[in-house]
């Protein structure tokens, strides 16, 4: 091993998807959340398709929820930051809520069709994205350590129009308030420096879409799993990574990762460190192990 007097050690943030479970874990020996999944409460808190309600009078439905569900988490955890993910459904997932049939074609990939940004900049969904936006202003009002990300970009012009909406809806960086955009695509890793151009201020690489994208390799595919395809381990996911993360710290952009892997593999979060990553998000239930290996470089 190398000297561990050469590596800063990354902040630990957890992920979370129901808020209730931040009663259960809120004690934990954590820095904040880096991942609040917005679409899990969709499918659990509210169970409508937000352009179903917005379009038969019913925003507020899905306003208040989402007032409610994050509103919990942030009060439970501040003054510690918690990273909201803007929603990430698929088709598929929108499809099977309330109402999503009238809205969601069907496609033959849907982990490769419109999701994330795509979605919030589509002249059918950018109402789902504006309201969500205007939720988060709100909720600043009261609980200033909200942070936002952007999932799954594949442009450079996507992501830009995904910030300026938000500026439209009055969300604009601040010293309390960050934007983090999603490293899901190889787009990401290849294109940096274009990236870093925006004005925002880190990443948080989604280990699981850019395995995926990178290698090839459907991860919902349990044959191919089985044979040990889908690894973020891979040399080429790893240069990805490493890509991502000098990118940003070479803009004075941090970096953060939210994937699985530094929960499961501790080759792999060995790595992340060696590459001075900022923070990594993981599943709370791996916390205690984690803080263990990470003594050996104090």
């Amino acid at each position: 091993m190398k000297s561990k007097m050469k590596y800063k050690l990354p902040k630990i943030y957890i992920n979370i998807g129901f808020p209730k479970t931040i009663f259960k874990y809120k004690d934990l020996e954590f820095d904040g959340i880096g991942l609040f999944r917005v679409e899990f409460m969709l499918a659990t808190f509210v169970g409508q398709h937000p352009a179903w309600l917005i379009d038969t009078g019913k925003s507020e439905v899905y306003y208040e929820k989402l007032l409610e569900g994050i509103g919990m988490v942030a009060r439970e955890i501040y003054p510690r930051p918690m990273v909201v993910r803007f929603s990430d459904f698929k088709t598929n997932e929108y499809h099977d809520l309330l109402g999503g049939s009238e809205y969601e074609l069907p496609e033959n990939n849907p982990m490769m069709g419109l999701r994330g940004a795509s979605r919030f900049i589509s002249d059918k969904f950018n109402k789902i994205f504006r309201l969500e936006c205007q939720s988060i202003l709100k909720l600043r009002k009261k609980y200033d350590n909200i942070w936002v990300m952007i999932p799954f970009i594949r442009t450079v012009q996507e992501a830009q129009k995904c910030l300026d909406i938000m500026k439209e809806e009055g969300l604009e960086r601040s010293e309390t308030f960050k934007i983090w955009l999603m490293a899901e695509t190889p787009a990401m890793a290849l294109l940096i420096d274009e990236f870093n151009k925006l004005e925002f201020d880190g990443y948080s690489i989604g280990s699981n879409d850019l395995c995926q994208f990178v290698l090839a390799v459907d991860r919902d595919n349990s044959e191919l799993s089985n044979m040990g395809y889908f690894d973020e381990r891979n040399p080429a996911v790893l240069k990805a990574i490493k890509m991502i993360v000098e990118g940003a710290h070479s803009a004075g952009k941090t970096c953060s990762i939210c994937g699985e892997a530094a929960s499961r593999y501790t080759d792999f979060l060995e790595k992340l460190i060696t590459l001075n990553i900022d923070s990594i998000s993981v599943t709370p239930s791996s916390i205690p192990n984690i803080r263990e290996f990470l003594k050996k470089y104090r």
